[in-house]
Protein backbone atom coordinates (compact mmCIF):
# COMPACT_ATOMS: atom_id res chain seq x y z
CA UNK A 1 0.00 0.00 0.00
CA UNK A 2 1.11 3.72 -0.87
CA UNK A 3 0.08 5.99 2.17
CA UNK A 4 -0.96 9.31 0.77
CA UNK A 5 -2.60 12.07 3.19
CA UNK A 6 -5.95 13.03 2.79
CA UNK A 7 -5.31 16.65 2.63
CA UNK A 8 -3.10 17.80 -0.47
CA UNK A 9 -0.22 19.55 0.10
CA UNK A 10 -0.60 22.62 -1.78
CA UNK A 11 -4.13 23.62 -1.94
CA UNK A 12 -6.06 24.31 -5.41
CA UNK A 13 -6.12 27.83 -6.32
CA UNK A 14 -7.89 28.10 -9.66
CA UNK A 15 -8.68 31.00 -11.58
CA UNK A 16 -10.92 31.33 -14.25
CA UNK A 17 -8.68 31.51 -16.52
CA UNK A 18 -6.68 28.35 -14.93
CA UNK A 19 -10.22 26.45 -15.68
CA UNK A 20 -10.64 27.41 -19.52
CA UNK A 21 -7.31 25.93 -19.83
CA UNK A 22 -8.20 22.48 -18.31
CA UNK A 23 -7.45 20.74 -21.95
CA UNK A 24 -4.07 23.33 -22.72
CA UNK A 25 -1.37 21.34 -24.49
CA UNK A 26 1.30 19.81 -22.53
CA UNK A 27 5.03 20.69 -22.70
CA UNK A 28 7.38 18.19 -23.64
CA UNK A 29 8.94 16.63 -26.90
CA UNK A 30 7.63 13.15 -27.91
CA UNK A 31 10.77 10.24 -27.85
CA UNK A 32 11.40 7.28 -30.13
CA UNK A 33 8.88 4.77 -29.05
CA UNK A 34 7.00 6.46 -26.53
CA UNK A 35 3.76 8.61 -26.51
CA UNK A 36 3.53 12.05 -27.43
CA UNK A 37 2.71 13.48 -23.82
CA UNK A 38 1.62 16.67 -25.14
CA UNK A 39 -1.46 14.88 -25.86
CA UNK A 40 -2.32 13.52 -22.79
CA UNK A 41 -5.04 15.20 -20.99
CA UNK A 42 -3.85 16.91 -17.52
CA UNK A 43 -6.01 19.55 -16.39
CA UNK A 44 -4.35 21.99 -14.60
CA UNK A 45 -1.47 20.25 -13.13
CA UNK A 46 2.13 21.56 -13.89
CA UNK A 47 3.50 18.59 -16.28
CA UNK A 48 7.03 20.56 -17.30
CA UNK A 49 10.67 19.86 -15.60
CA UNK A 50 11.06 21.61 -12.30
CA UNK A 51 13.61 21.26 -9.14
CA UNK A 52 12.55 22.34 -5.34
CA UNK A 53 14.90 24.44 -3.32
CA UNK A 54 17.37 21.72 -1.73
CA UNK A 55 19.06 23.79 1.30
CA UNK A 56 17.70 21.60 4.50
CA UNK A 57 16.40 25.29 6.24
CA UNK A 58 17.38 23.73 9.43
CA UNK A 59 15.30 21.14 8.93
CA UNK A 60 18.38 18.90 8.41
CA UNK A 61 17.42 16.18 11.53
CA UNK A 62 14.25 15.11 10.00
CA UNK A 63 15.79 14.59 6.63
CA UNK A 64 17.71 12.43 8.69
CA UNK A 65 14.38 11.12 10.21
CA UNK A 66 13.57 9.84 6.72
CA UNK A 67 16.99 8.10 6.09
CA UNK A 68 15.78 6.44 9.68
CA UNK A 69 13.34 3.79 7.65
CA UNK A 70 15.52 1.75 6.85
CA UNK A 71 17.22 1.37 10.05
CA UNK A 72 13.44 0.29 11.41
CA UNK A 73 12.94 -2.79 10.86
CA UNK A 74 9.68 -3.78 9.48
CA UNK A 75 7.31 -5.88 11.73
CA UNK A 76 6.22 -9.21 9.65
CA UNK A 77 10.95 -9.38 9.99
CA UNK A 78 10.36 -9.82 13.90
CA UNK A 79 7.17 -12.40 13.40
CA UNK A 80 5.69 -13.58 10.38
CA UNK A 81 2.10 -13.27 11.64
CA UNK A 82 3.12 -9.23 11.69
CA UNK A 83 2.18 -8.98 8.07
CA UNK A 84 -0.14 -5.75 8.56
CA UNK A 85 1.50 -2.42 8.73
CA UNK A 86 0.51 0.20 10.15
CA UNK A 87 2.14 2.92 8.44
CA UNK A 88 5.79 4.44 9.12
CA UNK A 89 7.13 7.71 9.40
CA UNK A 90 9.74 10.27 10.64
CA UNK A 91 9.52 11.81 13.75
CA UNK A 92 8.56 15.69 13.07
CA UNK A 93 9.96 16.43 17.33
CA UNK A 94 9.76 15.74 20.46
CA UNK A 95 6.12 16.98 20.69
CA UNK A 96 5.47 14.51 18.55
CA UNK A 97 7.20 11.60 19.77
CA UNK A 98 5.60 12.17 23.14
CA UNK A 99 1.85 12.73 21.41
CA UNK A 100 2.66 9.50 18.91
CA UNK A 101 4.39 7.03 20.80
CA UNK A 102 5.84 8.15 24.29
CA UNK A 103 4.12 8.98 27.78
CA UNK A 104 4.07 12.66 28.45
CA UNK A 105 6.02 12.25 31.22
CA UNK A 106 8.93 11.44 28.48
CA UNK A 107 9.23 14.80 27.14
CA UNK A 108 11.39 15.72 29.99
CA UNK A 109 13.84 13.48 29.38
CA UNK A 110 13.94 13.91 25.73
CA UNK A 111 14.33 17.61 25.89
CA UNK A 112 16.98 17.49 28.65
CA UNK A 113 18.94 14.54 26.33
CA UNK A 114 17.77 16.71 23.18
CA UNK A 115 16.73 13.68 21.04
CA UNK A 116 18.07 14.28 17.87
CA UNK A 117 15.48 12.74 15.30
CA UNK A 118 13.69 9.62 15.18
CA UNK A 119 11.39 6.80 12.93
CA UNK A 120 8.73 5.02 14.21
CA UNK A 121 6.73 1.77 12.61
CA UNK A 122 3.90 -0.70 13.97
CA UNK A 123 2.25 -3.72 12.50
CA UNK A 124 -0.40 -6.46 13.84
CA UNK A 125 -1.77 -9.78 12.76
CA UNK A 126 -5.24 -8.40 12.24
CA UNK A 127 -5.90 -5.70 9.30
CA UNK A 128 -5.72 -2.32 11.45
CA UNK A 129 -4.40 -3.77 14.65
CA UNK A 130 -7.43 -3.86 16.24
CA UNK A 131 -10.35 -6.81 17.82
CA UNK A 132 -9.74 -9.96 20.51
CA UNK A 133 -6.52 -11.83 20.29
CA UNK A 134 -4.62 -8.99 18.18
CA UNK A 135 -0.91 -8.77 18.53
CA UNK A 136 0.69 -5.40 17.59
CA UNK A 137 4.00 -3.88 17.86
CA UNK A 138 5.14 -0.35 17.90
CA UNK A 139 9.13 0.58 17.72
CA UNK A 140 10.27 3.71 17.40
CA UNK A 141 13.87 4.10 17.31
CA UNK A 142 15.39 7.58 18.16
CA UNK A 143 18.83 9.06 18.08
CA UNK A 144 21.20 11.11 20.05
CA UNK A 145 24.40 12.72 20.24
CA UNK A 146 26.29 9.76 20.95
CA UNK A 147 26.25 6.55 23.14
CA UNK A 148 26.45 7.62 26.37
CA UNK A 149 23.87 10.42 25.97
CA UNK A 150 22.04 7.42 24.62
CA UNK A 151 22.03 4.91 27.82
CA UNK A 152 21.08 8.13 30.05
CA UNK A 153 18.42 8.64 28.13
CA UNK A 154 17.17 4.82 28.14
CA UNK A 155 17.89 4.73 31.42
CA UNK A 156 15.81 7.74 32.24
CA UNK A 157 13.03 7.03 29.96
CA UNK A 158 12.41 3.97 31.50
CA UNK A 159 12.35 5.24 35.17
CA UNK A 160 9.94 8.57 33.95
CA UNK A 161 7.36 5.26 32.45
CA UNK A 162 7.69 2.96 35.11
CA UNK A 163 7.32 5.86 38.17
CA UNK A 164 3.97 6.45 36.18
CA UNK A 165 2.56 3.43 38.79
CA UNK A 166 5.40 1.92 40.30
CA UNK A 167 3.32 -0.23 43.03
CA UNK A 168 1.64 -2.09 40.51
CA UNK A 169 4.65 -2.04 37.82
CA UNK A 170 7.36 -5.15 37.70
CA UNK A 171 10.61 -4.59 36.00
CA UNK A 172 11.63 -7.66 33.67
CA UNK A 173 15.28 -8.39 32.74
CA UNK A 174 16.06 -10.21 29.41
CA UNK A 175 19.64 -12.48 29.63
CA UNK A 176 20.13 -11.94 25.76
CA UNK A 177 20.13 -8.49 26.52
CA UNK A 178 20.70 -7.13 29.41
CA UNK A 179 21.14 -3.25 28.33
CA UNK A 180 17.40 -3.76 27.55
CA UNK A 181 15.28 -1.98 30.30
CA UNK A 182 11.30 -3.60 30.56
CA UNK A 183 8.84 -3.48 32.67
CA UNK A 184 4.95 -4.71 32.52
CA UNK A 185 2.07 -4.44 34.77
CA UNK A 186 1.17 -8.11 36.17
CA UNK A 187 -2.35 -9.08 34.71
CA UNK A 188 -2.32 -6.88 31.41
CA UNK A 189 -1.21 -7.76 28.47
CA UNK A 190 1.13 -5.75 27.27
CA UNK A 191 5.19 -4.81 27.98
CA UNK A 192 7.52 -1.90 27.33
CA UNK A 193 10.71 -1.49 26.99
CA UNK A 194 13.83 0.85 26.64
CA UNK A 195 17.55 -0.08 24.92
CA UNK A 196 20.01 1.88 23.76
CA UNK A 197 22.09 0.66 21.46
CA UNK A 198 25.14 2.59 20.22
CA UNK A 199 23.77 6.54 19.46
CA UNK A 200 19.92 4.94 19.65
CA UNK A 201 17.60 4.27 21.97
CA UNK A 202 15.17 1.68 20.93
CA UNK A 203 11.26 1.67 22.44
CA UNK A 204 9.31 -0.93 21.97
CA UNK A 205 5.37 -1.55 23.28
CA UNK A 206 3.98 -4.57 22.50
CA UNK A 207 -0.06 -5.71 23.21
CA UNK A 208 -0.70 -9.81 23.08
CA UNK A 209 -3.73 -11.94 23.37
CA UNK A 210 -2.50 -12.94 26.94
CA UNK A 211 -0.76 -11.76 29.76
CA UNK A 212 1.53 -13.90 30.13
CA UNK A 213 5.46 -12.65 31.28
CA UNK A 214 7.30 -15.36 29.44
CA UNK A 215 5.87 -15.03 26.47
CA UNK A 216 5.78 -11.16 26.36
CA UNK A 217 9.42 -10.98 27.18
CA UNK A 218 10.05 -13.49 24.22
CA UNK A 219 8.76 -10.95 22.05
CA UNK A 220 11.25 -8.84 23.11
CA UNK A 221 13.58 -10.84 22.53
CA UNK A 222 12.53 -11.51 18.80
CA UNK A 223 11.70 -7.73 18.06
CA UNK A 224 15.24 -6.91 19.43
CA UNK A 225 17.08 -9.95 17.28
CA UNK A 226 15.39 -8.50 14.30
CA UNK A 227 16.21 -4.34 15.15
CA UNK A 228 19.37 -4.44 16.49
CA UNK A 229 20.95 -5.53 13.14
CA UNK A 230 18.67 -3.55 11.20
CA UNK A 231 20.84 -0.57 12.62
CA UNK A 232 23.80 -2.31 12.61
CA UNK A 233 23.51 -1.95 8.76
CA UNK A 234 22.63 2.10 9.04
CA UNK A 235 25.10 4.46 8.21
CA UNK A 236 23.71 7.36 10.05
CA UNK A 237 24.61 10.98 9.45
CA UNK A 238 26.81 12.83 11.70
CA UNK A 239 24.97 15.23 13.58
CA UNK A 240 27.39 17.82 12.24
CA UNK A 241 26.33 17.07 8.96
CA UNK A 242 22.36 17.04 9.31
CA UNK A 243 22.18 20.45 7.66
CA UNK A 244 24.03 19.94 4.75
CA UNK A 245 21.64 17.01 3.84
CA UNK A 246 19.55 17.83 0.41
CA UNK A 247 15.58 18.26 0.49
CA UNK A 248 15.14 16.33 -2.69
CA UNK A 249 18.80 14.91 -3.78
CA UNK A 250 17.98 12.84 -6.52
CA UNK A 251 14.78 15.21 -7.85
CA UNK A 252 12.05 12.50 -6.88
CA UNK A 253 10.17 15.13 -5.19
CA UNK A 254 10.00 17.53 -8.10
CA UNK A 255 8.57 14.21 -10.27
CA UNK A 256 5.98 13.72 -8.51
CA UNK A 257 2.50 15.69 -9.55
CA UNK A 258 1.18 18.10 -7.20
CA UNK A 259 -1.75 20.89 -7.57
CA UNK A 260 0.57 23.94 -7.76
CA UNK A 261 3.90 24.45 -7.32
CA UNK A 262 5.44 26.87 -4.45
CA UNK A 263 7.99 26.88 -1.52
CA UNK A 264 7.42 23.50 0.41
CA UNK A 265 9.45 22.36 3.61
CA UNK A 266 10.21 18.42 4.55
CA UNK A 267 7.59 16.94 6.34
CA UNK A 268 6.87 13.05 7.03
CA UNK A 269 3.60 13.06 6.04
CA UNK A 270 3.31 14.99 2.82
CA UNK A 271 6.71 16.06 1.74
CA UNK A 272 9.16 13.09 2.10
CA UNK A 273 11.96 11.32 0.62
CA UNK A 274 12.14 7.96 2.20
CA UNK A 275 14.27 4.81 1.28
CA UNK A 276 12.58 1.76 0.04
CA UNK A 277 11.76 -0.04 3.43
CA UNK A 278 9.36 2.60 3.96
CA UNK A 279 6.99 0.97 0.99
CA UNK A 280 7.44 -2.15 3.28
CA UNK A 281 6.38 -0.49 6.65
CA UNK A 282 3.17 0.84 4.97
CA UNK A 283 1.73 -2.17 3.07
CA UNK A 284 -1.41 -4.03 3.76
CA UNK A 285 0.93 -7.44 3.40
CA UNK A 286 4.41 -6.45 4.39
CA UNK A 287 5.59 -10.45 3.40
CA UNK A 288 4.43 -9.68 -0.38
CA UNK A 289 5.34 -6.11 -0.62
CA UNK A 290 8.79 -6.82 0.48
CA UNK A 291 9.04 -9.28 -1.92
CA UNK A 292 8.67 -7.13 -4.38
CA UNK A 293 10.55 -4.22 -3.09
CA UNK A 294 13.18 -7.17 -3.62
CA UNK A 295 12.66 -8.55 -6.44
CA UNK A 296 12.18 -4.74 -8.14
CA UNK A 297 15.02 -3.78 -6.45
CA UNK A 298 12.89 -0.35 -5.68
CA UNK A 299 15.14 1.86 -3.62
CA UNK A 300 12.87 5.35 -3.11
CA UNK A 301 9.43 6.38 -2.06
CA UNK A 302 8.23 10.00 -2.13
CA UNK A 303 5.18 11.17 -0.32
CA UNK A 304 3.57 14.27 -2.24
CA UNK A 305 -0.02 15.15 -0.35
CA UNK A 306 -2.16 12.37 -2.60
CA UNK A 307 0.98 11.28 -4.70
CA UNK A 308 4.13 9.39 -4.77
CA UNK A 309 6.49 8.64 -6.81
CA UNK A 310 8.78 4.77 -6.78
CA UNK A 311 11.99 4.08 -8.32
CA UNK A 312 13.15 1.00 -9.13
CA UNK A 313 16.33 -0.82 -10.12
CA UNK A 314 14.92 -0.45 -13.74
CA UNK A 315 11.65 -0.28 -16.45
CA UNK A 316 10.98 -4.55 -15.78
CA UNK A 317 11.54 -3.54 -11.57
CA UNK A 318 9.31 -0.89 -11.87
CA UNK A 319 6.56 -3.47 -13.53
CA UNK A 320 6.88 -5.80 -10.77
CA UNK A 321 6.47 -2.85 -8.22
CA UNK A 322 3.18 -1.86 -9.64
CA UNK A 323 1.98 -5.75 -9.85
CA UNK A 324 2.93 -5.70 -5.93
CA UNK A 325 1.22 -2.51 -4.84
CA UNK A 326 -2.07 -3.24 -7.10
CA UNK A 327 -2.31 -6.50 -5.57
CA UNK A 328 -1.38 -5.06 -1.96
CA UNK A 329 -5.11 -3.22 -2.24
CA UNK A 330 -6.89 -5.68 -4.31
CA UNK A 331 -9.04 -6.97 -0.99
CA UNK A 332 -10.83 -3.49 -0.45
CA UNK A 333 -9.80 -1.55 -4.08
CA UNK A 334 -11.83 -2.98 -7.50
CA UNK A 335 -10.13 -2.40 -10.87
CA UNK A 336 -11.89 0.16 -13.03
CA UNK A 337 -10.84 1.06 -16.33
CA UNK A 338 -7.71 3.36 -16.82
CA UNK A 339 -7.15 6.30 -19.05
CA UNK A 340 -6.72 4.14 -22.97
CA UNK A 341 -3.69 6.65 -23.64
CA UNK A 342 -1.58 5.78 -21.07
CA UNK A 343 0.18 2.46 -21.74
CA UNK A 344 0.18 0.07 -18.56
CA UNK A 345 -1.97 2.41 -16.47
CA UNK A 346 -3.88 0.82 -13.72
CA UNK A 347 -6.92 2.66 -12.05
CA UNK A 348 -8.91 1.10 -8.80
CA UNK A 349 -11.86 2.46 -6.71
CA UNK A 350 -12.66 1.99 -3.35
CA UNK A 351 -15.30 -0.95 -2.57
CA UNK A 352 -17.69 -1.20 0.15
CA UNK A 353 -14.65 -2.87 2.23
CA UNK A 354 -13.06 0.35 2.23
CA UNK A 355 -12.57 3.07 4.81
CA UNK A 356 -13.83 6.47 2.75
CA UNK A 357 -12.54 8.33 6.13
CA UNK A 358 -8.76 7.56 5.44
CA UNK A 359 -8.44 6.13 2.20
CA UNK A 360 -9.42 8.20 -1.39
CA UNK A 361 -11.69 6.47 -3.22
CA UNK A 362 -9.85 6.46 -6.51
CA UNK A 363 -6.12 5.49 -7.02
CA UNK A 364 -4.32 4.92 -10.45
CA UNK A 365 -0.61 3.87 -11.44
CA UNK A 366 1.71 4.43 -13.78
CA UNK A 367 5.38 2.92 -15.01
CA UNK A 368 7.40 5.61 -16.77
CA UNK A 369 10.88 3.63 -17.22
CA UNK A 370 12.17 2.87 -14.01
CA UNK A 371 9.74 4.58 -12.13
CA UNK A 372 6.14 4.38 -10.89
CA UNK A 373 3.98 6.84 -9.81
CA UNK A 374 0.90 6.53 -7.83
CA UNK A 375 -1.96 9.34 -7.68
CA UNK A 376 -5.18 9.51 -5.35
CA UNK A 377 -8.12 11.21 -5.31
CA UNK A 378 -11.98 11.58 -4.18
CA UNK A 379 -12.79 12.26 -8.09
CA UNK A 380 -12.65 10.19 -10.58
CA UNK A 381 -12.00 12.39 -13.57
CA UNK A 382 -9.70 14.31 -11.42
CA UNK A 383 -7.54 10.96 -10.91
CA UNK A 384 -7.71 10.37 -14.56
CA UNK A 385 -5.85 13.45 -15.51
CA UNK A 386 -3.54 13.43 -12.75
CA UNK A 387 -2.07 10.10 -13.66
CA UNK A 388 -1.71 11.30 -17.10
CA UNK A 389 -0.01 14.29 -15.65
CA UNK A 390 2.13 12.30 -13.32
CA UNK A 391 3.29 10.31 -16.45
CA UNK A 392 3.59 13.91 -18.71
CA UNK A 393 6.20 14.67 -15.80
CA UNK A 394 7.87 11.79 -15.43
CA UNK A 395 8.22 11.69 -19.31
CA UNK A 396 9.74 15.76 -19.16
CA UNK A 397 11.56 15.19 -16.35
CA UNK A 398 14.34 12.91 -17.74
Amino acid sequence: MVRTARTPLFAACLSLTALLLAACSVPGTPTAGEIDVRKLEVGTYPVDKFSYGQDSAGKGALLEGFRMADAVVPSYRVDSSLIYGGSGRAVVDIEDATTTALAAVSKPVLERNNMLTAFIASGADKLGGEGAGVTTLTNMVMRFADERTAKTAARELEDADFGVAPDVNKKLTLSQYPDALVHWRPGVANVGTFMAYKEFVISLFIERPSAEEKDLLEWVRKTLDAQVPALDKFSPTPQTKFNSLKVDPDNLLARTVVEERGSATPDPRVFAVYGGTKIVHDANNQRDVAKAVADSGADAITTVGAAAVLRARDEAGAQVLLNGLVADESDHYDDIEAPKDLPGAKCVQLNSKGDTESEYKNRCYVVYHRYVGVVSSDDEPDVRQKIAAQYALLANSL
